[in-house]
């Protein structure tokens, strides 16, 4: 408990100095406040925003994209990776073919959605979908190789079914894997739907963002990077809650 409490207080006291180290590089000019406006102001204009009707409505599509592009990305890619897994043949075919598409920057595909799709609700959903299914598969067929052959060889020596090897031996097995790898696939998926709304979009955060950028309102800019930065957080942490408490079924 003492150390879990030391690395929460270290965690708080970088947080704290990174935003004394932004605060005093803008306020003594060491850095062009226009450029870098200091971080106490970044925080008030980005309390301002979120008393706007607009950015929350923005920020309820981008809520809405995110999370169904990771409700359809998460169960199909944990379904393709363990049916890969399972297969010697298809894992020595795919495997090669998955970690080359996973190498291609997703970006250069938005275009083809935007063309597919239009410019709208779909499309955004679509991209996030296609850049988080990937690290998906590619996490449950590691997560499917963890499985101890042990474990597996017990359960079917005494008859356990498919469906009862799948929920008493896959699923405790796999469940602190994979829950490392939503961790990891939220922010493909995150990033991802950003970009989209980045590129080409009417409403959402991210087409926020870039008309800031565009017209060189640094306050807001900088409000909206740190408002995504604290939406990918505080997922980070949910998960990695639930992921310490599962932590003992990696034995």
């Amino acid at each position: 408990m003492a150390g879990t409490l030391g690395i929460k207080l270290a965690r708080i006291a970088i947080v704290v100095a990174v935003l004394a180290a932004w605060e005093f590089l803008s306020r003594t000019g060491i850095v062009n406040p226009r450029l870098l406006p200091s971080a106490s102001d970044t925080l008030a204009t980005l309390w301002e925003l979120l008393q706007r009707a607009s950015v929350r409505n923005d920020l309820a599509v981008t809520a809405s994209e995110v999370l169904i592009a990771f409700i359809l990305a998460v169960p199909c890619g944990t379904a393709i990776g363990f049916l890969i897994a399972e297969n010697r043949y298809f894992a020595e075919v795919a495997k090669p073919l998955l970690f080359f598409a996973f190498s291609i920057p997703k970006s250069i595909f938005l275009p083809m959605f935007i063309l597919v799709f239009g410019v709208g609700f779909s499309q955004k959903v679509g991209f996030g979908f296609f850049s988080t299914i990937f690290i998906v598969i590619m996490s449950t067929t590691t997560a499917v190789e963890s499985v101890k052959p042990d474990h597996l060889t017990v359960a079917r020596s005494y008859g356990a079914t498919p469906l009862q090897t799948a929920f008493r031996v896959y699923l405790p097995s796999m469940l602190p894997v994979l829950l490392e790898a939503l961790r990891i696939s939220m922010i493909f998926n995150l990033t991802g739907v950003i970009l989209a709304e980045m590129y080409a979009s009417r409403d959402g955060i991210g087409h926020q963002i870039a008309t800031w950028g565009e017209n060189f309102q640094m306050k807001q800019l900088l409000a909206g990077v740190v408002m995504i930065a604290a939406i990918a957080m505080t997922f980070n942490e949910l998960v990695r809650s639930v992921e310490s408490r599962c932590s003992h079924w990696r034995t």
